[in-house]
């Protein structure tokens, strides 16, 4: 058994349980990840994993990811590897919310949960008195790119089925009320 942290080198490594994947199977390996690579029938591979060489798994899936060790292991080291990778545990996925809210800051969402903006607001102690649910901004980086999505809470509260997800790296500014 092997552990693998896909994190900083003072990163802790234990032995704890897996974490469960997400119900829709498509779970992308992420930075400071935790997990554990299993070769069947392989117990001193501690000695012969190393071999292979820096292997890039960010960015796959758990499945993906233990092909692609199977077939380093397999070119020069074993006869038909069987690998199973395991994600132990899942890094933190933060958001940042600013501005007119109780209690601004960053905040984690919830293992392999979604989350809304309302959501967000409320986890950040909602509005002040001040805010303005109409005005706010969220500044969103998607492949290097940053863009700014105006956003009207207000409405959404009012609108069934009107939710906007929150991804990681979010930063949500609640604005001011003039009057």
């Amino acid at each position: 058994m092997i552990l693998v942290c896909l994190a900083a080198p003072e990163a802790r490594c234990q032995t704890p349980q897996p974490a469960e994947l997400p119900s829709d199977g498509n779970y992308i390996l992420a930075p400071n990840d935790l997990i554990q690579v299993k070769v069947f029938q392989e117990d001193d591979l501690l000695s012969t994993f190393p071999l292979i060489g820096i292997v890039k798994i960010g960015g796959r899936s758990p499945q993906e990811a233990a092909r692609v060790i199977q077939d380093a292991l397999a070119k020069d080291y074993l006869v038909n590897p069987q690998v199973t990778l395991t994600v132990i545990q899942y890094s933190k996925r933060h958001f940042t919310v600013l501005g007119q809210v109780q209690k601004p800051g960053a905040y984690d969402i919830p293992d392999r949960e979604q989350m809304t903006l309302l959501e967000a607001i409320g986890t950040a102690g909602g509005y002040t008195r001040i805010a303005d649910p109409s005005k706010i901004t969220l500044k969103r980086s998607v492949d290097g790119r940053e863009s700014v999505i105006k956003l009207d809470a207000k409405r959404m509260a009012n609108e069934n089925g009107s939710a906007f997800e929150i991804l990681p790296g979010d930063v949500i500014t609640v604005g001011e009320s003039i009057f």
